[in-house]
């Protein structure tokens, strides 16, 4: 019993083994394995062209695999059509029916499938209460906004309870601070209904927002799978790192092996994480940086209050002599050998709000993106065009990248 229990279990939501599409000559998906499991917030994310779409539209049944096969809770759906999957679809346009009320809408899935009129009216109100639009079930479409006509789009998906909710880009024709207010409404919602969510986008941080888990696709294939911090911390190579967040890269060759790997970049020795990779001397890498892991430094002794050091810190550094509480910012970066250091000169600095974006030239003609907070930061200076700076990172927030 406790065995049939356990494999019940790991049945997947959706799996997805060696599936391809192919569109004439065009392969759209290639070779895919995936498993979605149950319950969970899973988004398909990748630019214009990298098949995610597709790959929804066989969950869905509206394309069928060249080859390979698609199973619902176990379940193989070749040959299945869209009405008869336990799946239901929400796209970027709604296609809701202009002449009818937002509950006439609503209820149009299980008038076809000839439930009851009572069990008609207590599902829709049921579905109008969670997407919080109870109020305007008399409404016709026109009457409400876009972020409303979304929700009702999603209140008719959910009410005929579907084991698997897949979703193509329903925010996309949303205006920027309602598309945000509804990824957390989405999510709060999957949540309290507790199906799968497969949702297509090509917005990373929407899919950083709202995923428990992402699938980053490029020409067809998929290219990791992990949970957001996974796939933002640890790329597994060069496009993931680009796709997802802004980063810096700046290539080299492998100069020294250990858990921290000393890159050369033209007369700029520098570290970086392996992160599990197997290196070999002298060979060609990449090094990611993001530019929030990066820290600037006025050059030359610094006020150790106005710099926000550690004052015992310091202290101990410089053997308990500060005079006038001034520290030389090199040694004090240095003393610590996890800490990268390298000579800097502010070439850009653009105010954006929330923090200042720096682009800084370093001395082997390679330059970075830095991006500090205007608030909260480490230190009490700001920068200007000119300004020679220490640029800072901890070597373990530079990933070596090897594709």
């Amino acid at each position: 019993m406790a065995e049939s229990v356990k494999q019940a279990e790991a049945v997947a939501a959706v799996e997805l083994t060696g599936v391809t599409k192919q569109f004439g000559d065009f392969v759209a998906v290639h070779d895919l394995d995936l498993q979605i499991r149950d319950g969970e917030f899973f988004s398909l994310l990748g630019p214009s062209g990298c098949g995610k779409t597709t790959t929804l539209r066989m969950i869905a049944g509206f394309e069928q695999p060249t080859m390979g096969e698609v199973y619902i809770h176990g379940q193989p759906v070749a040959g299945i059509p869209p009405h008869r999957r336990p799946v239901n679809t929400v796209f970027q346009s709604y296609a809701l029916f202009p002449h009818m009320t937002v509950a006439q809408n609503v209820a149009f899935g299980l008038e076809m499938k000839k439930v009851t009129r009572p069990e008609i009216e207590r599902r829709v109100a049921e579905a109008l209460e969670l997407v919080q639009l109870r109020q305007m079930e008399n409404r016709r479409p026109r009457q409400l906004s876009g972020g409303q006509q979304q929700r009702v789009a999603l209140a008719r998906a959910l009410v005929n309870r579907p084991e698997v909710l897949l979703l193509d880009e329903p925010l996309g024709a949303l205006d920027l601070k309602l598309r945000k207010a509804m990824q957390l409404e989405l999510k709060q919602i999957q949540g309290e209904v507790g199906i799968t969510f497969v949702y297509v986008t090509h917005d990373q941080e929407e899919a950083l927002t709202m995923s428990d888990r992402i699938a980053v696709m490029d020409a067809g294939l998929v290219q990791q799978v992990g949970d957001p911090r996974d796939i933002y911390e640890h790329p597994n190579n060069r496009f993931v790192a680009d796709f997802i967040g802004e980063t810096n890269f700046v290539t080299g060759r492998v100069a020294e092996l250990g858990d921290m790997v000393t890159v050369d970049l033209g007369d700029l020795p520098v570290r970086g994480s392996a992160d599990g990779r197997s290196l070999s001397l002298g060979q060609a890498i990449t090094l990611a940086i993001r530019p929030e892991k990066i820290n600037l430094y006025p050059q030359g002794e610094v006020d150790v209050t106005k710099a926000g050091l550690d004052m015992d810190e310091a202290m101990h550094l410089f053997d308990g002599q500060l005079p006038d509480k001034k520290v030389d910012m090199r040694a004090y970066l240095a003393a610590d050998q996890g800490n990268v250091v390298v000579d800097g000169r502010i070439s850009e600095a653009i105010y954006i709000g929330t923090d200042t974006r720096y682009r800084v030239n370093l001395s082997n003609d390679a330059s970075l993106f830095v991006r500090v907070q205007n608030f909260g930061s480490r230190y009490d200076t700001t920068f200007d065009v000119g300004n020679d700076v220490y640029v800072h990172w901890d070597a373990d927030n530079a990933q070596v990248l090897t594709e």
